[in-house]
């Protein structure tokens, strides 16, 4: 599980204006049409071209739990992808992204100070610089760490050096110990 890059998926699902398919039926038939046949279809879910054709027809209609999820992934992963490319587009040039973390956060710093490394609970809305470069990454196939980096990024030059004013000698910002993340555009 990719916790930055499901979160930023997650993110951008909200921009969704209709709901992506619930039943297997409908999931399959969405997938067939998006691919072009049922053979591609089941070479992406791993099952058999026959199994496909009969959830098109709706002679099954509960899949296996591991078919399942893999089904709902695939469909949501392909679910209106205009409106899908129109919410990155706007996060990354005037809106921004919001990220709500409960992790460890902070500086090297001496024991004590404000600055330290310490369990902290933050939203901050990052600029669209910052939401610009976890989608790219993101897009490009970046891994979780390198998305964690670019957080941090974002967090240090936003929440601890308030864009330039304060802590300008402090280095790297820690980001380690996820407890909690989500965004928002």
């Amino acid at each position: 599980m990719s916790l930055f890059g499901d979160g930023l998926e997650k993110a951008v699902q909200k921009a969704f204006t209709r709901p992506a398919p619930k039943n297997a039926g409908p999931q399959m038939r969405y997938l067939v049409k998006q691919l072009g046949g049922t053979k591609p279809v089941a070479q992406m879910l791993r099952v058999s071209q026959r199994t496909v054709e009969r959830y098109v027809k709706d002679q099954i209609k509960k899949p296996r739990a591991d078919l399942a999820a893999r089904l709902e992934r695939e469909v949501k992963k392909r679910w209106q992808p205009q409106i899908r490319a129109k919410a990155r587009a706007k996060a990354a040039s005037t809106g921004g992204i919001v990220i709500d973390a409960r992790a460890r956060m902070g500086y090297d710093a001496p024991i004590g100070s404000t600055d330290e490394s310490r369990i902290r609970h933050l939203t901050v809305a990052l600029p669209p610089v910052y939401a610009a470069r976890l989608f790219d990454a993101q897009e490009a196939g970046a891994t979780d760490t390198q998305l964690q980096e670019i957080a941090a990024e974002g967090l240090k030059e936003i929440y601890f050096q308030d864009g330039g004013r304060r802590a300008g000698s402090l280095d790297e910002v820690r980001f380690t110990d996820i407890e909690h993340l989500e965004f928002d555009l």
